[in-house]
């Protein structure tokens, strides 16, 4: 079976900077990343370069920003009034967690600051990097109609989202 649309991939791999070498993310020596094809669950490049691999195969590739993480945007970058980070220990480049308006926590960077101000980078860490993957396909299979539906991954005991706790099975 090969990778295409609609089939539940399980992948071991490790990221890195392209630039620069630096290992950025892996998950070789923990849980596999497991998701459907086509659902956008991973960036874009990780998908199109997978694309026709077969099960125990392995592949290298670059994957540049446009098609990872985007490029560093400076509209991405807002200035706050320092009173709103009262107690916190600011320093330049330190990472904050933030809720976006759905309640889901993201992860900012405090860019610069003074006396009265702070400025904080909504860009995503990886943004602007072009990155390369070491990937090894793990397992293959079709995604059910469940997992269709609901645009996620379910294993056996998982649910399904529809908060009744079945698994939709």
């Amino acid at each position: 079976m090969k990778i295409e649309n609609n089939k539940v991939v399980t992948i071991s791999y490790s990221a890195f900077d392209n630039n620069t070498g630096v290992l950025l993310e892996s998950n070789n020596n923990s849980n596999p990343l497991q998701f459907i094809v086509g659902m956008e669950h991973v960036v874009p490049g990780l998908e199109k370069q997978i694309i026709g691999l077969k099960e125990g195969e392995s592949k290298e590739f670059v994957v540049e920003s446009n098609e990872a993480y985007g490029a560093i945007k400076a509209d991405a970058v807002k200035e706050y009034p320092i009173e709103q980070f009262k107690g916190i220990d600011l320093k330049k480049g330190m990472t904050l967690v933030n809720q976006d308006q759905n309640g889901n926590q993201i992860y900012v960077k405090v860019a610069d600051f003074d006396k009265s101000n702070v400025k904080i980078d909504f860009n995503h860490p990886l943004s602007g990097k072009d990155l390369k993957f070491n990937v090894n396909v793990l397992e293959i299979r079709e995604a059910t109609n469940d997992e269709l539906t609901y645009g996620q991954v379910i294993n056996e005991g998982d649910s399904c989202g529809c908060g009744s706790g079945c698994g939709c099975h």
